[in-house]
């Protein structure tokens, strides 16, 4: 295991002498420079983790060392030596960034403490900046698989809402459809990234605990409140915060969230003090707000707020031939996770699957495919590995009965009579897709696909 790395920095002999010592007693590896221009360069060379920095050198001010090595190295600690008594020069290093000073004649005790602590915060940063490097590639918008054109508008505009400054964003669409992914996925790819984002369930909270929640509680605000306790509104300061399922909170408390999208301020539950935050809030919502509205469940006012900018997020039924796409990435990714190598779906399972309605949207179909890839021992998901709900004929979209159909004596493709249903469609609506997409029980998205593919014009059947 490497050692950590400390560079001393001073130009008398005997403090380096005894640093040197004592650094490599305590199990540290440590580096010694006389000098500013020596430290300077062993700093941008060795790239230590922690710097024990003089402020009196002979040829620079440890001021100066300071600003250089945190230009080539920021991750760098730096702690301050400085004369007992001169508090001047250990402040302006702590405004430039110094972890913490020491006084002469140092106290090794109190130093290694310093050391420890200032390396224990170094290993903090370095891992939280992981983790969110990590959540930062894990939702990317490189990671939303679909290539409908529904969904690459949303994605289009997700990308255009990440780097503006809005503050507030609704997200409307089924559950299931992915509201919360797409909401980490602005977040991470916005100036906020490296702020927290945070998630409250208006759904799943009680409703006497939803404001408390919200906005935190004073001291003594309530029977059980023994000590002051910050809200998700506070503790997503600088970041994001998700408000899932924002029609389901309770009509009393929409009007003081109100109050936080207009001022960035509200009050804990029983204080008398603003608080002031800095959040950008996502609201989403499986429900009709316009519905909600008219049935007076949901404030008219809140919903203006909210709806600055709306993504409407389509239906996995709406999205054309981005099923398989999807098989494949969830496929994919538990082949990691089970240690599996299944090769994809039979054409059986593949088509029983483009036939279903996904009234679960996405999160139905990862499940799914989840469940298959641990019953499967195959080199393919098959069909019967599906639940029975799938396998079982899909229920049509209308009672009415087909007139009886005619093959050719000569015979005929069933690519040839779907082409021909097509343009039947695309000629009794006018060429309208959308209608013609809803006589065929398909999505307009699956519609257009099928019209490039029998390169029929996009204007309609000719």
């Amino acid at each position: 295991m490497a050692l950590d790395r400390i560079l001393i920095v001073d130009d008398e002999d005997l403090i380096r002498w005894s640093l040197q010592q004592k650094l490599t007693n305590w199990g540290y590896h440590p580096l010694e420079a006389a000098d500013g221009t020596t430290a300077i360069e062993l700093a941008e060379a060795e790239s230590p983790d922690v710097i024990l920095l003089d402020v009196q050198l002979p040829d620079k001010n440890g001021l100066e060392v300071l600003r250089a090595v945190r230009e080539t190295n920021p991750r760098v600690v730096v702690i301050i030596m400085t004369a007992y008594g001169v508090l001047e020069d250990a402040v302006a290093a702590l405004r430039l960034g110094a972890y913490d000073f020491v006084s002469k004649p140092l106290n090794f005790e109190e130093l290694r403490s310093t050391i420890q602590n200032a390396l224990e915060a170094l290993k903090l940063r370095q891992e939280v900046k992981r983790f969110r490097e990590r959540d930062r590639k894990r939702f990317s918008f490189d990671n939303i698989i679909g290539e409908s054109e529904s969904i690459q508008e949303a994605v289009h505009l997700m990308k255009k809402i990440a780097a503006s400054p809005a503050t507030t964003i609704l997200f409307q669409g089924e559950s299931g459809t992915g509201k919360d992914l797409f909401a980490k996925a602005i977040h991470y790819h916005s100036s906020r990234g490296e702020r927290p984002f945070l998630a409250i369930n208006c759904a799943a909270i009680p409703e006497n605990l939803v404001e408390s929640e919200l906005f935190g509680y004073e001291k003594g605000a309530f029977t059980d409140a023994r000590q002051q306790k910050k809200g998700i509104l506070e503790l997503a300061d600088g970041g994001t915060l998700l408000l899932d399922e924002i029609g389901e909170m309770p009509f009393g408390l929409q009007a003081k969230l109100l109050r936080v999208l207009e001022d960035q301020s509200f009050k804990r539950v029983g204080g008398v003090q603003d608080v002031r935050v800095d959040v950008r809030v996502i609201a989403s919502s499986n429900r009709d707000l316009k519905k909600m509205i008219e049935a007076e469940t949901f404030r008219r006012d809140l919903f203006y707020r909210l709806n600055v900018i709306t993504i409407s997020l389509p239906p996995l039924r709406e999205r054309g031939h981005d099923v398989p796409l999807l098989c494949r990435h969830f496929i994919d990714q538990y082949n990691n996770t089970f240690g599996k190598a299944i090769t994809g779906l039979t054409p059986a399972a593949a088509s029983r699957l483009a036939s279903y309605n996904w009234p679960g949207n996405i999160r139905e179909l990862k499940n799914l495919i989840e469940r298959a890839m641990i019953l499967e021992d195959g080199p393919e998901i098959g069909a019967d590995a599906l639940p029975i709900d799938i396998t079982d004929t899909a229920t049509p979209a209308s009672d009415v009965e087909l007139p009886e159909l005619s093959i050719p004596v000569s015979g005929t493709s069933l690519e040839r009579v779907e082409e021909e249903l097509i343009r039947q469609a695309l000629s009794r609506t006018g060429g309208n897709q959308t209608r013609a997409a809803k006589l065929l029980d398909i999505s307009r998205d699956a519609l257009r696909y099928k019209m490039k593919k029998f390169q029929l014009q996009e204007s309609g059947a000719h």
